[in-house]
Formats: C-alpha cells, structure tokens, sequence
C-alpha cells in the first residue's frame, strides 16, 4: 500500500474516530441547532480537498451526519442514511437526473454526427486566440441566464471544441462556466434564482421586487465578472490553475484526473458532410425547448395549464427539475429526426449513442446523489437555528452587519453547498432584521445572495460545482482545487465593499470602489506572481 493510501486512511479514521468523541462529550450529546450541525459537510469538504477523491469524501460525510443525528444508533444510523439521505436524494434528483442523461445524449449525437468537429474547425479559424475563445465562453453564459444547470451543461457542450483548439485547460474552462452561471442567474428577474429567492419571502411581499431592488449591490455576482474580465485580458493566472494553463500550452487539457475529450467516433456517413450549423441548430433547439418548458411548468401543467399568466409569474412559479427534463425530451427526440434526415447517422448509430451519453454523466450523477445526500442528513441537525440565533446576538452592529450577512451567507452555503438552502434559512432573519424598502434593507437582502452564491461557487459539495465539472468535463476536484483562490479574491473584495455600501449607502460609490478594488488587486497579483 502507498505512503499516499495511508495517508488518506489515517486522515479518516481520525476524523471518524474524532467525531466519536465529540459524540460522547457533554457539549456535543445534542447536536442539533449547535455549531455541530455544520460538521459533516466540513468533514466531507475537508476530506474531498485532502485526498482528492470525491465519492468515499462525500459519503462519510453522510456517515458522520447521519451518526450524529441518531446518537451513533447503528440501526437508526443506517435508517438516516438511506431513508433520509440516499433515497430521498435520488427522489429529488431525479429529474435533473433525467435533463444530464438526455444532454449527455445530445453532445454524444453531436460528436457522432460530426456537429463538434465541424464547429472546432470553424472556431479554429475565427477565434484564434485564448483570449478570443475565453470571451466567446464568458458571452455565451451570460447570455443563457435563464438556469444555472442548463447554463452549465450548454455552455460546456457548445465550447468545449473551441476551449481544445485554443488549449485552454479543463479546469480553467469549468471556471469560466462556473463564474457565469450562478452569479448571472443572481441578478437576472427572469430566471429560476429569481423564483427561488421570490419564494422564501414573507407572504404579503412581493419577492420579485426585493430581488430587483438587491442586483446593483450583488458585489459577488458583479464583481466576479469584471475579475473574469480582467483575467482575459490580462493573460495570466495564479495558484493551481497556473499549472493546468501551463500544461494546456504544452497539449494536456486535464493535467491529473480522467481524461474525457470529444473522442467519440464519428459516423462514417458524416465524415466531410457536417457543417457549423449541425451543432448550432440542436443547440438552439435545446434552447428553445427548455425555457419553454420552463414557462409551461410555471403556467401550470396538464388541466391547470393557465396561459394568462405572465412570462415573469411563470419563471417565479416554475420548477427546473420538471422544466429541463421535459424540454430536453422533446429536443432530443427532434435532435434524432434531424441526423437522422441528415444521413450524417443511422438510426442504429443514434441508438448507440444513448448508453455512451448515460455513461458519460455517471460520476456527475454519482457526486450530485452523494451531495444531496449530505444536505438531506445536515437538514436533520437543524443548521438554521443556530445561524438565527448567531445573527440574532449580532443585530446591534447594524451598519457592519450586511458585511456580516456576507460571511455568514458564504459559510453556509460553502457547508451545505446549496445557494437555495441558504436563501431560505438566511432571508426571513434579513428581513426581520432590516426594514423592508430601506437602503440598509437593500444591501443586508444582498448580502445574502452574493454570500450564498459565493459560498455555492467556492463549494464542492454544490450542485452547480458539480454541474459545471459535468460540462466541462473536467475531473471535479481539479475544478474546486483551482476555483476557489479566484472565488475567495473576489470574496475578499466584496467583503470590503459591503462594509463600506454599509456605512455609505450609495450604490454607485461602493460599486466603483468594489471595481477599482478588483482591477487594481489583479494589477498586485499579476506583478507578485510574475516575480515568482
């Protein structure tokens, strides 16, 4: 056995045995509502970024949640980590399951249909640089703002080909869809975010508006696209994602990790007949699909279908784990009928390429199961009681506390891995906490969102981390490893500017500050790295 496998064993069984004892001591014998509550997730987080292995990371973290929610019973043990960990998991999973199995299919479709190849070779001769292919890879998440899953799972499939043939790393390709994804969603009024936040609101208050009114001071959100922007242009990274650019130059996208790439056989009915268009046309179908049956759900399925409805109302009441397996469907069906037509694949090869697109999202399926998992044990330690009463022995700071609003938002969400989670235990203290309309309401309401997408984007735990591994097909602990020294900079900085939109309640003074704060420590750590 390797020094490296025992190293990795001992770290567990200390962590485990750890937990045992904290178990058994008298400030532990209830964890419930305590700052134990948030130990499993630390424990599996911890894990993951120590050993690099993502599943055994996960699952003992559902152990230890699961031990410490039954007071180490083992049969009640057993008891909370299938009956209220996994099979819930899989329940409430399943239809996201359902949208990465069926975009699995389609870029299994499009490679085999010559649809990637033919794109790559276009890209080839229009973006030519990194700069250019990371812009085009930026623009395009801005533009899907719709959801964060589908703007994960499209943007990796589209520029996967054009990312490769500028050698762009893997790692540093899931970044820029990462970076674009939540944080776009965060401060868009029509999209699922905008819904999610919308609904954890007090009844009486219309959640819609109070978003709007949190969008100029999402410092996260808008701060992180000015810190990708100023990546781009000025060509440099720093930390682990300096060594994946360094190796993409020299031809290895993945640097360590499985390597995935767009491998798939082509048909040989397609070779020399694909065009760019096979690849945009079944991605617009995706598309169009999606957000409509984003807005069909919302409006109401089946008999309560109610077309009144406005567009705006339908993204507030719909549901992304009914919405995006239901368009993507329908698209794939069409996406079939269309090669097919084409003659650039059989319909026996078509048929070949449902098991590959299966196989291809089982780790991400794997690690979204286990995750959600460890969210369902977390929730039986009630993790929101004590946050409410930590926020609640702070409300004497007033001005400093949407600055606090902001940690407390990203420790949440960085221990639950989820934004939504986050919202719904965080907001209804905010606005109790802040009158609702004030200035001091505006930036506390924001706080909490930037620090739950902060959180969210810095956490390996998180669905839409994992999504954007998925897309990028990037091995997942690559994908948080070089990640979160770029989310903790500008984490950092939105820090610093919530404390001073916290005294000085001008949005477009702090907002300015926040960038100038950003381009110039870019400018610092261009100039510290470079020496080095």
């Amino acid at each position: 056995m390797s020094k490296k496998a025992i190293s990795n064993i001992a770290i567990i069984a200390f962590i485990v045995i750890f937990a045992i004892i904290c178990a058994f001591t008298g400030s532990v014998m209830s964890p419930v509502g305590t700052l134990w509550s948030l130990f499993p997730p630390v424990v599996a987080i911890g894990l993951a970024l120590i050993t690099k292995e993502a599943y055994s990371s996960l699952f003992i973290g559902v152990l230890v949640g699961s031990l410490l929610s039954s007071s180490f019973q083992p049969i009640h043990t057993v008891d909370a980590v299938i009956a209220q960990g996994i099979v819930p998991a899989v329940a409430d999973s399943a239809g996201i399951f359902a949208f990465l199995v069926f975009l699995g299919i389609i870029v299994a479709l499009l490679n085999k249909a010559g649809g990637s190849r033919a794109f790559g070779e276009w890209a080839s001769s229009h973006v030519r640089t990194k700069v250019g292919a990371s812009l085009a890879t930026f623009a395009l998440g801005v533009l899907i703002f719709v959801d964060d899953y589908f703007n994960c799972l499209t943007v990796g499939a589209v520029m996967r080909p054009v990312t490769d043939k500028t050698n762009i790393s893997r790692a540093k390709l899931a970044y820029l869809i990462d970076a674009t994804a939540a944080p776009i969603c965060m401060i868009a009024p029509v999209s699922s975010w905008a819904a999610a936040v919308s609904s954890f609101t007090p009844e009486g208050t219309n959640g819609i508006t109070l978003f709007i009114q949190a969008i100029p001071y999402n410092f996260y959100s808008l701060l992180t696209f000015v810190f990708v922007i100023g990546l781009i242009f000025m060509k440099f990274d720093y930390g682990p994602m300096k060594l994946h650019e360094k190796n993409a130059q020299k031809g290895d996208l993945f640097t360590t990790g499985e390597r995935v790439g767009n491998e798939e056989e082509e048909s040989s009915a397609s070779k020399g007949r694909s065009r760019v268009f096979d690849l945009v046309i079944p991605i617009i179908v995706l598309i169009v699909f999606c957000i409509t049956a984003l807005v069909y759900v919302g409006r109401g399925m089946g008999a309560d279908y109610d077309g009144s409805v406005s567009l705006v109302d339908a993204f507030a009441n719909t549901d992304a784990t009914m919405g995006l397996p239901w368009g993507g469907i329908i698209a794939l069906v069409i996406i079939i009928i269309y090669f097919v037509a084409r003659k650039l694949v059989t319909f026996k090869e078509a048929m070949e390429c449902i098991p590959k697109g299966f196989n291809a999202m089982v780790p991400a399926i794997l690690i979204l199961t286990l995750a959600t998992s460890l969210k369902n044990v977390t929730n039986l330690l009630d993790s929101s009681s004590f946050v409410e009463s930590a926020l609640g022995s702070a409300g004497s700071l007033n001005n400093l506390l949407p600055a606090i609003i902001f940690v407390v938002a990203c420790l949440i969400a960085f221990s639950t891995g989820t934004s939504w989670g986050t919202f719904g235990i965080l907001i209804p203290i905010v606005l109790n906490v802040f009158p609702i309309g004030s200035p001091l309401g505006a930036i506390g309401m924001s706080a909490c969102l930037a620090g739950a997408v902060c959180g969210d984007h810095c956490s390996p735990i998180s669905d839409t981390t994992i999504m954007s591994s998925a897309g990028a097909q990037c091995n997942h602990l690559n994908h948080v490893s070089t990640q979160i020294p770029y989310a903790v900079t500008v984490a950092a900085i939105s820090f610093v500017s919530f404390i001073i939109a916290g005294f000085l309640q001008n949005v477009v003074i702090s907002l300015a500050i926040g960038v100038a704060l950003t381009i110039g420590t870019l400018i610092v750590i261009k100039r510290v790295t470079a020496d080095r």
